[in-house]
């Protein structure tokens, strides 16, 4: 049982909450998530990064887009409420050392597990470029927090409405041109976007690192459902991952594997959440 300490709204459907959890704030470190289940008896359990944490107060904050039946359940409780069951810290942590320049590219709800990365990068001692990406401006989050720790924030919409209107792998490309060109790359978001990131950084040899948003089911390695082909060998994004090197991700076998549920999730399958 965990409590809900804060609930901010970010934008229409992103929602942020600080959850009291202290030994998983104690715990945790940049690129693990958590997973998390509403009701104690039955329902859907879904993995969220852990976008920050707060180990003197013993919370952690997540960040999460209303889009299913459990988000969209979360996004309707308030602080004071309870969510039944959490678990972590999971996943391979993200390895943080002093390499140089390194370039943080985010996309949409991204940029909430991209936030820890880059502040850990940051205080490794590197040079950290931060790129965010959006539909529109309504959809930017974590602006401040990413313009505070970021040597050069970048800004790109699709629509032009703030920032420049463009995609997040054009700045990329740009920078990978120059002299010196970043010694790393790191990219969260949507699949497709993660798989161009990755495409946009191989011909000048700027190792890419992602992490992987599959379909979840244990986060222990028992189930099987997220896993992913990379460097030809199967991998699991729970225990293996979740980040790996982009590119040798097969982001086609993933970004298929992710539509498998299409059905189920279009309304045509009634789901026992509906019960609560």
């Amino acid at each position: 049982m965990s409590r809900i300490l804060e609930k901010k709204q970010l934008s229409e459907t992103v929602f942020q909450m600080r959850l009291d959890a202290p030994l998983i704030a104690n715990e945790r470190k940049a690129g693990q998530f958590i997973i998390l289940q509403l009701c104690e008896d039955y329902g859907e359990r879904i993995p969220l990064t852990i976008a920050d944490a707060d180990p003197d107060e013993g919370s952690i904050t997540i960040i999460f887009q209303a889009v299913g039946q459990t988000t969209k359940e979360l996004a309707k409780m308030n602080a004071g409420d309870d969510v039944a069951a959490l678990v972590g810290p999971l996943g391979t942590p993200t390895h943080i050392e002093n390499v140089g320049t390194v370039v943080c590219v985010g996309g949409g709800i991204g940029v909430a597990p991209l936030h820890p990365i880059a502040k850990a990068m940051k205080n490794a001692g590197n040079k950290v470029i931060i790129i965010m990406g959006a539909r529109n401006k309504e959809l930017m989050i974590l602006e401040d927090k990413m313009r505070a720790i970021a040597d050069e924030l970048i800004i790109c919409t699709d629509d032009g409405s703030y920032g420049r209107k463009c995609l997040v792998t054009e700045p990329l490309k740009e920078l990978c041109e120059q002299e010196p060109k970043p010694e790393l790359a790191v990219a969260i978001g949507p699949p497709i976007m993660m798989k161009f990131c990755a495409e946009t950084t191989r011909p000048y040899e700027v190792s890419t690192q992602v992490s992987l948003n599959t379909i979840m089911v244990d986060g222990t390695g028992m189930c099987g459902g997220c896993r992913v082909t990379v460097g030809g060998e199967t991998k699991f994004v729970c225990v293996d991952g979740p980040e790996f090197d982009g590119h040798l991700v097969d982001f086609d076998n993933m970004i298929n594997r992710l539509g498998s549920y299409k059905k189920q999730e279009a309304g045509t399958h009634r789901c026992r959440l509906d019960a609560i």
